[in-house]
């Protein structure tokens, strides 16, 4: 599977924070006093002390050069997703059940999965940079696994009040929309590009880093969990955290 800028084109505008970051809460997101019909989801694997290492180093190293970029901390914690979508919130319960029926049965915990390279999509003098995974065999299988069981209870699209946001910010931009809409198949099965975003930084910069040699080192997931889905992609709020084979 050929991984390009092209192909990843749209995880700058609409999900490159979403590979980012995963926010656990805060005084900064909206607490909804009536939930809305419709839910914005990802559902996510979260990677070993391994992977968190390496993108914390490469974070920490980014803030140096761009202080105003995003940190990976307790708060901010780096994942991989597999699937986006948005849901009848009245169905999230059928959703963790079906989903959690995948989980039990896979060795999630068991995956070796490969970093294998840098890279960064480009805004401006910009680039949101990340850590690229291939795509192996079990993870696509998990990965189609996974939205086969939420496809029942998935919805065409949604609105901004599907989504967490805050006060201040209330308005999701629409092709973050359009991509939760579209993320299948546009962005799943052979069009699927695992990774685990690392930060912000200029582009001069990631370019030089880029040309450095990457080592590359494998991982293996540890945890899996739903998230309601923020602004730019980010997994906003956890809904739901799923128990593993050990």
């Amino acid at each position: 599977m050929k991984l390009n800028t092209k192909n990843l084109t749209h995880f700058l505008l609409i999900g490159a924070m979403a590979c980012a970051v995963a926010l656990t809460g805060g005084n900064a997101l909206a607490a909804d006093a009536k939930p809305n019909p419709i839910t914005a989801i990802d559902i996510l694997l979260e990677p070993d002390a391994t992977m968190i290492e390496h993108a914390v180093a490469t974070n920490e190293r980014l803030l140096k050069v761009f202080p105003k970029g995003f940190a990976l901390d307790a708060s901010h914690r780096p994942h991989i997703t597999l699937v986006q979508r948005f849901v009848l919130t009245e169905n999230l319960d059928k959703v963790y059940a079906a989903v959690g029926k995948v989980f039990a049965s896979a060795n999630v915990t068991g995956l070796k999965l490969e970093a294998f390279k840098y890279y960064y999509i480009p805004d401006k003098d910009l680039g949101v940079s990340g850590i690229v995974i291939k795509p192996t065999p079990e993870l696509l299988t998990l990965e189609k696994q996974v939205i086969d069981a939420v496809t029942p209870f998935a919805v065409k699209t949604g609105t901004s009040a599907a989504f967490v946001t805050t006060p201040e910010d209330p308005n999701i931009i629409p092709p973050l929309i359009a991509y939760v809409s579209e993320f299948v198949p546009k962005h799943s099965g052979e069009n699927y590009h695992p990774h685990v975003t690392t930060g912000l930084a200029p582009r001069e910069y990631l370019d030089k880093m880029l040309k450095e040699p990457f080592e590359a080192f494998t991982f293996s997931p540890t945890g899996a969990a739903v998230y309601h889905l923020g602004h730019f992609g980010t997994a906003a709020k956890k809904l739901k955290q799923f128990d593993l084979k050990p």
